[in-house]
């Protein structure tokens, strides 16, 4: 299956609970589901790392009302990248689309 599929989807979910931010993830499986087709169609377009990194910094502010450690989003960001880059792979394709 392509990146974009329910796999992608739970895999994304995923690391968004793993990172769990705001400490909920044990207890509210969805949370951060708001942020899924966000980041899903930003990396389907090509986003970098510095703009995930600008939107999840966003998301901790202005949605979750957190003032995130200046590397938080920046971390994650990288993260999220390299995971993207290797569903790619896994799905047999060079570039995710």
């Amino acid at each position: 299956m392509g990146p974009g599929t329910g796999i992608t989807e739970n895999g994304l979910r995923r690391l968004l609970n793993e990172w769990d931010p705001i400490g909920v993830a044990d207890a509210v499986r969805d949370e951060y589901d708001c942020m899924l087709a966000p980041l899903l169609q930003r990396l389907r377009h090509g986003a970098d790392q510095a703009e995930i990194g600008e939107f999840l910094r966003h998301e901790l502010e202005d949605h979750f009302g957190l003032a995130p450690l200046p590397s938080e989003p920046e971390g994650m960001a990288a993260r999220l990248m390299s995971w993207w880059t290797d569903a790619g792979r896994a799905d047999g394709i060079d570039r995710v689309e």
